[in-house]
């Protein structure tokens, strides 16, 4: 007896899309080398060609509120570069992040960080005044006492120049971007009236400055719930809303969270290096906020495997050169 094999009603559809090799040339420019890479069949190179096609269908969409959500830890690198020509070119309506990404982008402004390496004698750092983040070297001068000079300075203008005495984290951050020059996220962030929400924000270096600066001027609060307000106004004023979160941690949950009020994003592009297999808010891929109507069912969404300083120079030349 001969057993004929059965016929599956799924398999043209599963092997319809043949694994093709890369045929890169000399005049290949990086978007075609992306659609290559969806064409590739594996492994990370497909989950990176299409976010970029989602990233870039979220910037033809004129009636999109788009949010920009990323660590503060980036800000410490060349990657302040693309962040603030992202925020200069307008291609995002809102900005969530950390306090350490104020801190950053204030010390940088005025000073160097340095290049070091991952495997460094911490204790010989310290003796020298020297932090390291990673492999990026902070000399105490240019960090701690360089941002507490110039936030109090702001502080003081805003409370007794501008009789501030309620104010929100946003307008804290706009009023300090203003005194800053071009090379700053902050001050293209004022410059284009793009919030800048920081959720946590006694976390960091400018926070404590406020709280010292409130030490002597008992009046002035910082009311956080006008931030969650002006989110609010964004998110139900939105007729579609789309998020490219880079990290993740308290901006990518700020992100998804106020999004779910308006039944989700309709696109999400996510970078992250954590691991979902400890239940943590960071390894979730996105495809998991859909559980939590933080994400649409209907929505187009990727998440990355991979780390951001690497990534986001060609996810950035990509944007630009469709965009042109």
């Amino acid at each position: 007896m001969t057993i004929k094999p059965r016929k599956n009603k799924y398999k043209v559809r599963l092997v319809s899309n043949p694994v093709k090799d890369y045929s890169i040339k000399s005049n290949n420019n990086i978007n075609s080398i992306f659609h290559t890479m969806g064409q590739s069949g594996g492994f990370e190179s497909r989950n990176l060609s299409n976010s970029v096609e989602i990233l870039q269908s979220m910037q033809k969409e004129v009636q999109c509120t788009k949010f920009l959500s990323f660590v503060g830890a980036l800000i410490s690198t060349g990657v302040r570069g693309i962040i603030r020509d992202m925020i200069k070119s307008k291609m995002f309506d809102c900005i969530i992040t950390t306090c350490g990404a104020l801190d950053h982008d204030i010390a940088r402004t005025y000073d160097n960080y340095y290049a070091g390496e991952f495997r460094m004698n911490d204790y010989s750092l310290f003796k020298k005044n020297i932090h390291r983040l990673g492999n990026v070297l902070i000399p105490m001068n240019n960090y701690g006492p360089l941002i507490e000079d110039k936030v109090q300075a702001c502080l003081k203008d805003l409370y007794y120049k501008h009789g501030k005495r309620d104010i929100a984290t946003y307008e804290i951050v706009d009023y300090i971007g203003s005194t800053l020059d071009e090379s700053s996220f902050l001050y293209w962030a004022h410059k284009n009236k793009i919030p800048i929400i920081v959720p946590g924000i006694v976390d960091g270096a400018v926070g404590s400055q406020i709280w010292f600066f409130h030490q002597q001027h008992k009046d002035f609060k910082i009311d956080i719930l006008m931030d969650e307000t002006k989110l609010s106004d964004l998110i139900y004023e939105a007729k579609k809303s789309a998020a490219f979160m880079v990290g993740g941690g308290i901006s990518k949950h700020h992100t998804l969270w106020w999004n779910q009020f308006r039944g989700g994003l309709d696109y999400a592009v996510y970078i992250t290096t954590a691991s979902e297999w400890d239940g943590s808010l960071s390894g979730a891929p996105v495809e998991e906020a859909i559980s939590w109507s933080k994400v649409t069912t209907k929505a187009r969404h990727a998440t990355i495997h991979g780390e951001a300083t690497v990534l986001l120079p060609f996810i950035y030349a990509a944007l630009i050169e469709h965009r042109n």
